[in-house]
């Protein structure tokens, strides 16, 4: 066991690198690769089984997509979508940050899936708004302008 006062500068190098080892495990995904939070506690990207039918919202920041309804991915951002093959549902959203977006939903390729997509306005609107029938192809809905942050994962099951 190594004591305080043998080499305390050795000891506090090792404590801080144990603490910020610790801080940063705690942002990795399921997948290790430090995109997520570590948690769904509102703040990460958590997945959330959506019922066919449903009424997908958010509200558009510049940062991510805020989840508004349904309420399983109430307050998360950019949560995954897992959607039924051959389903119904409407997604889109209703408030914004008044800045420029879209939401788009594409393939794995970066493609847009069958024409949607919507203008880019400040002002969201019923024109903000995507109906579709889940496919397998579609992979992540996007906001074009702010693609890098405003996007999140489609799994069709």
């Amino acid at each position: 066991m190594t004591r305080f006062t043998t080499n305390r500068r050795t000891f506090l190098k090792g404590a801080v690198a144990t603490a910020g080892t610790a801080v940063v495990a705690g942002c990795n995904d399921d997948n290790g690769n430090g995109n997520g939070n570590g948690d769904d506690d509102g703040n990460g990207n958590g997945e959330a089984a959506i019922e066919p039918g449903t009424d997908i919202r958010f509200d558009g920041q510049t940062a991510g997509w805020e989840g508004l309804e349904p309420s399983e991915i109430e307050g998360e951002q950019n949560p995954t979508l897992v959607l039924e093959e051959g389903e119904s549902y409407t997604i889109g959203w209703t408030e914004g940050d008044g800045s420029l977006h879209n939401i788009e939903i594409r393939d794995d390729g970066g493609d847009v899936v069958d024409d949607l997509q919507t203008d880019e306005v400040d002002d969201p609107g019923d024109d903000q708004i995507l109906e579709f029938e889940a496919s397998s192809e579609m992979a992540e809905y996007v906001c074009d302008p702010h693609e890098t942050t405003m996007v999140g994962e489609i799994q069709v099951e």
